[in-house]
């Protein structure tokens, strides 16, 4: 994995000599991670980011819960991902789940010597909280952001929050989140497209399920209705390829539905992916050749 002398992964073979010797001359972080575990990939870059910070102080060995059953089963691991702080050949401390950087800090800082310099906390906190989202974690990504803003107000941090609480249905707290972004010109594109995703997330909400839409319209290809507002639960579900096809398809058979709803919403998730988005970039173009 990482090429860094201070991380490492072990097996059951060489835990003891990697970690339990080891810990007699420097503390040894434990990461018990499996590749299914989401929370896992999102803590990994920053305990990654915190063990090089300290420049040798600190290793950082990696257990694959998956190929070390037995080291799970040895200390008793419950929940993933679980990291476990080594020293003198003990475990002295350790947390379960993801935690912001400054926890963990503060449970190194009792045994390991001052690192030689701070990373970037904020960006470190942006890369595990993208990572949760992908994964579709939205409340524990808002439970990293939390604590971290806190600590640093971050124009950045506060888009990733909107996000995440968008996605999380907290409707009201996304738009007071974005109201609050201080440097709304610098973020004017994100800002605009987030509050593009909270528009279809609150018309989503009052719109028949993803599944009755479906069958109504496989009932009936020409319900522009059921059409229309698939798309938009498709948009809320950040399904965006298959909402640009079908607002696209209800464009070509009925282009007028609902005062041009179709074609403003495409304009809408446009600004919401992006200029440079490919999907924005194919999708234009057939807009174009449609409209001329």
């Amino acid at each position: 994995m990482s090429q860094s002398p201070y991380i490492f992964d072990v097996s059951t073979e060489t835990f003891d000599q990697c970690v339990i010797e080891n810990s007699h001359h420097k503390p040894v972080l434990v990461d018990f991670w499996a590749e299914w575990c989401a929370p896992c990939k999102a803590l990994m870059p920053m305990l990654a980011s915190i063990t090089e910070s300290y420049a040798g102080e600190l290793l950082l060995a990696k257990v694959n819960c998956d190929e070390q059953a037995a080291l799970t089963e040895r200390f008793g691991i419950r929940s993933l991902p679980t990291v476990v702080l080594f020293k003198d050949g003990q475990p002295v401390d350790g947390f379960a789940g993801i935690q912001p950087e400054s926890a963990i800090r503060s449970i190194l800082e009792p045994h390991v010597a001052e690192p030689v310099a701070q990373p970037q906390a904020a960006d470190d906190t942006a890369a595990a909280v993208e990572a949760l989202l992908e994964a579709g974690q939205p409340e524990q990504a808002i439970a990293l952001l939390q604590p971290a803003l806190a600590e640093q107000r971050d124009d950045a941090l506060l888009l990733l929050l909107a996000r995440a609480l968008i996605a999380s249905a907290q409707h009201d707290d996304a738009e007071t989140v974005l109201t609050s972004v201080q440097d709304q010109e610098a973020h004017k594109q994100g800002i605009a497209g987030l509050r593009a995703a909270l528009g279809f997330a609150l018309q989503a909400a009052g719109f028949p399920a993803t599944t009755l839409l479906a069958q109504r319209l496989a009932d009936n290809p020409a319900d522009s209705e059921a059409g229309y507002q698939l798309a938009i639960q498709q948009l809320a579900g950040q399904q965006h390829q298959a909402a640009l096809e079908g607002l696209l398809q209800l464009m070509q058979r009925d282009r007028g539905y609902a005062d041009n709803a179709a074609q403003r919403t495409l304009l809408q998730t446009f600004k919401l992916l992006g200029n440079d988005h490919p999907l924005t970039i194919s999708y234009q173009r057939k807009l174009y050749q449609l409209l001329y």
